[in-house]
């Protein structure tokens, strides 16, 4: 390791213990003018922070949770590399909601064209279990977009408010891959595979599917599907046969989805807020969300020293294409793919 990049490191660790220490003196102090240290630190995991948006009842509070970008297990945010949607902090944000007695309902924002089968399962997963152990209510703010994996997670929530020109709906699972047989043949490319079995090579990009392996994966998509729509089917209150009208892969408008009954109101964040306030005698809650830390001039330091000490943009790259691994896997997902 050269010398540059142990200044990096000296430098980071030095930023990061100053600003563990002067986090944690803001929010003990926080905590003391609230009367209430339960604020500073929320459920079981010591790594959340709360900030407090409005209300003053601290006995009776309203958890705001985000889904933002697509629903895929890509890594954590760091110092170094911030991520758009972090799926270990979301889970981690419902195990805290789990544990909280004082927190009494919860407001989802959704504005995700879905993502992956595995990742949509586990929220949708841990939100059933909070309505089945804590009891509180769960109301669903849809964004600009709420499809495929982005319904699914919305489908248990108690009340689901959309805009009128939300995207929403895509109901169903795909699974694609490349073939580039032709073109490698083209460019004097020849790949060689050493195979234990007939189908170990399935959806190699360099042969054609056969008959025998489109029907297996015909019937792995359909098993995913038909899971997606009983999901529907209980969090919705739909027959199977009302679903499945809309369950074809096509996305609806918020006014449409309300039609087909895959919403319950047209409105916005607000709206969402003020229903489940006034339908919980919750109006004076306070309604807080999870974040990673105090934020402050600290994060501007840490995102300058990455700009200068932390890996170039072609670094970035290389890292990107050594370490993604691309095989074909089934997703919840509308849009590009």
């Amino acid at each position: 390791m050269n010398v540059k990049r142990w200044v990096a490191l000296i430098v980071a660790g030095v930023l990061l213990l100053f600003s563990l220490g002067i986090n944690t003196i803001f929010a003990l102090f926080k905590a003391d003018f609230l009367g209430d240290f339960d604020s500073l630190m929320a459920g079981n995991n010591l790594d959340v922070y709360e900030n407090v948006i409005e209300g003053d009842n601290y006995d009776k509070r309203i958890a705001y949770l985000k889904v933002d970008g697509t629903i895929q297990d890509i890594g954590s945010s760091s110092l170094w590399q911030p991520v758009a949607y972090d799926h270990q902090f979301f889970l981690d944000q419902l195990d805290n909601i789990l544990y909280d007695d004082t927190i009494q309902g919860i407001v989802l924002s959704v504005n995700s064209p879905g993502g992956g089968v595995k990742e949509s399962a586990e929220i949708y997963k841990k939100l059933l279990k909070i309505k089945e152990e804590r009891q509180i209510p769960i109301y669903v703010s849809m964004d600009s977009m709420a499809a495929s994996g982005g319904y699914y997670i919305s489908a248990p929530a108690d009340k689901i408010f959309a805009h009128r020109d939300t995207i929403t709906g895509s109901i169903g699972v795909i699974m694609q891959s490349i073939n580039y047989q032709a073109l490698a043949e083209k460019v004097g490319v020849k790949f060689e595979t050493f195979k234990s079995g007939e189908h170990k090579d399935m959806l190699s990009p360099m042969r054609d599917v056969t008959p025998e392996e489109r029907a297996m994966m015909q019937d792995m998509i359909n098993e995913t599907y038909e899971e997606f729509v009983d999901i529907v089917e209980q969090g919705r209150n739909m027959s199977e046969a009302d679903v499945k009208k809309v369950a074809d892969g096509r996305i609806l408008g918020g006014t449409k989805a309300l039609e087909a009954g895959l919403v319950d109101e047209i409105g916005d964040e607000e709206a969402a807020i003020a229903a489940l306030r006034a339908d919980f005698g919750l109006e004076d809650a306070v309604l807080f969300e999870y974040a990673y830390d105090m934020g402050g001039w600290q994060s501007y330091v840490g995102m300058k020293i990455g700009s200068m000490f932390g890996p170039s943009a072609e670094e970035k790259m290389l890292m990107k294409i050594m370490t993604d691994y691309n095989a074909p896997k089934m997703m919840y997902l509308y849009g590009e793919y």
